[in-house]
């Protein structure tokens, strides 16, 4: 099923393969593969305790140097 990316609010990787990245941690490629297509949550600085944190959601595709995303602001005060 294909899915409808137009109108989203911003684009860029999600994550790189085998860069560390900011919390500390190292994805190793192929470790999000599964993930090709679906829609997460958008949230501030890895923030999930927080619902307020929730700033809308992304579409992830599989590219062969990582984990692009195509995101989609929510109409909350943060998200705007």
């Amino acid at each position: 099923m294909a899915v409808d990316l137009t109108g989203y609010d911003f684009s860029g990787y999600v994550t790189r393969n085998n860069v560390l990245c900011s919390d500390g941690r190292t994805i190793r490629n192929g470790a999000f593969d599964h993930c090709d297509g679906r829609k997460v949550p958008l949230v501030w600085n890895h923030s999930h305790g927080n619902p307020f944190d929730v700033l809308g959601n992304v579409i992830l595709k599989k590219r062969p140097d990582g984990m692009y995303g195509f995101a989609f602001f929510n109409g909350t005060e943060a998200g705007r």
